[in-house]
């Protein structure tokens, strides 16, 4: 007989595939956390295995959990992006002032799924599979922002899902190592950039196109080990993944249509001072600088190469490195209360605020909690992050010196629910 719970996991697949919306993520384009238990721990868990789902942020911990175990999260995501535009366009040649006011980005609700397996093969050695949306780009403003007359709206919509499939080996005792093969599928549009078709390679492939989709593949490599009964360190790092280009809008991205997706790190350690609590401290890197289409700068490569060319303006981002915090409590049976909260300087200089009113990814401090309840072979979570608001302004850099400044600015909540059974 099939057992229903294969079946319920089979179909949620299935509807991941089909239901799947942008994300609008909180390090960067890259969420704080996956799965209720990791995301409510603020993002941190390198040196812990707690799920399935910590595969995705390292694959070596699969081999330590007791049981095969299925992991079903899903997060409603609500991020609130706004910018603000001060002082009259100056009307002198040359230069390309914006309306004055604020803007608010609408599409605000968002629900998304994420699905992890762990399998034991044997006593030192796991198998998995995880499927989850890393992040992406939501923007949709009701104007003109650049005052293209071909469209209403002005914004980006950039979407990513991965699929994970993790092996993982326990090669000594309390100490192993595990890899994960990565396919991933991104899927972007963009609108109201029309105004850009001057400085543009292809100017029919810079805006208002149909989603334009890209696909490739990387892998992840991950280490967990118990250096005392009371210190765990884990570290992990995933490869630059080599994406095919956005043909529909190579006259936008540099490369022609170029969007990898950067590679990162993450190190940590997890601590148990006393029985039933345990302190976890991360540190991720996100390696930004490798991706032209986004660390390019606007000016002056705007000015000095055509959009869409290698050295075609971007949206200037640096690397982002993040400190996330957790704190666990296993002290009542059954139950597990997390608390967390991570920090990271925002990618976007002063000087990229133009460009960036399409992805204002400005976030740089989490606060978050949670927790969850063992029925049987079940188990149930529950996880709330809330993202502080955070604004970055700069100058009009296509105005006149000290003639407009643009300010951007972001804050979100998130709430996770996690089912999980195991046993099977």
């Amino acid at each position: 007989m099939i057992n229903k719970n294969f079946v319920f996991t089979i179909v949620l697949t299935v509807a991941f595939f089909i239901t799947v919306q942008s994300v609008y993520s909180t390090d960067g384009y890259r969420r704080h956390g996956f799965g209720s238990k990791y995301s409510s721990l603020g993002g941190s868990g390198v040196a812990l295995s707690l799920s399935s789902l910590g595969s995705i942020t390292n694959p070596a911990g699969l081999v330590f959990l007791d049981n095969n175990r299925v992991d079903v999260n899903i997060s409603l995501f609500s991020p609130s992006r706004d910018y603000n535009v001060s002082g009259m366009p100056s009307g002198f040649p040359g230069t390309f002032g914006l309306t004055p006011g604020k803007i608010t980005s609408e599409t605000n609700q968002f629900v998304f799924p994420t699905i992890g397996v762990s399998y034991k093969v044997q006593d030192n050695m796991s198998v998995g599979l995880a499927i989850y949306g890393n992040g992406g780009m939501n923007t949709s403003y009701r104007t003109q922002t650049f005052h293209d007359p071909t469209s209403p709206l002005t914004g980006v919509n950039l979407e990513q899902l991965f699929a994970g499939a993790t092996y993982s080996v326990e090669f000594v005792d309390n100490h192993s190592l595990g890899v994960t093969g990565l396919f991933a599928w991104q899927r972007f549009r963009a609108a109201g950039l029309g105004s850009f078709a001057g400085f543009s390679s292809s100017p029919n492939n810079l805006t208002e196109n149909s989603n334009s989709t890209s696909t490739g593949f990387g892998a992840k490599f991950g280490y967990m080990g118990r250096l005392l009964p009371q210190l765990s360190i884990g570290g992990s790092f995933q490869t630059k993944m080599y994406m095919s280009e956005f043909e529909r809008y190579s006259g936008l991205f540099a490369q022609q249509g170029g969007f990898d997706i950067p590679a990162t790190w993450t190190a940590g350690f997890a601590a148990t001072p006393t029985q039933g609590l345990t302190f976890s401290f991360d540190v991720t890197q996100i390696l930004y600088s490798q991706i032209k289409s986004i660390n390019n700068p606007m000016l002056p490569n705007l000015q000095n190469s055509q959009l869409g060319n290698d050295e075609g303006a971007g949206f200037g981002w640096k690397d982002m490195t993040v400190y996330k915090f957790g704190l666990m409590y296993e002290g009542v049976p059954g139950w597990s209360f997390r608390g967390g909260y991570s920090y990271g300087k925002q990618p976007i200089p002063d000087s990229e605020v133009m460009f960036n009113i399409l992805a204002p990814g400005v976030i740089e401090q989490h606060i978050t909690f949670g927790l969850s309840k063992v029925v049987c072979n079940n188990e149930f979570s529950i996880g709330f992050m809330y993202a502080l608001n955070k604004e970055v302004s700069g100058a009009n850099p296509m105005e006149a010196p000290g003639q407009q400044t643009i300010e951007l600015s972001m804050n979100q909540w998130q709430i996770d629910f996690g089912y999980a059974f195991s046993g099977f």
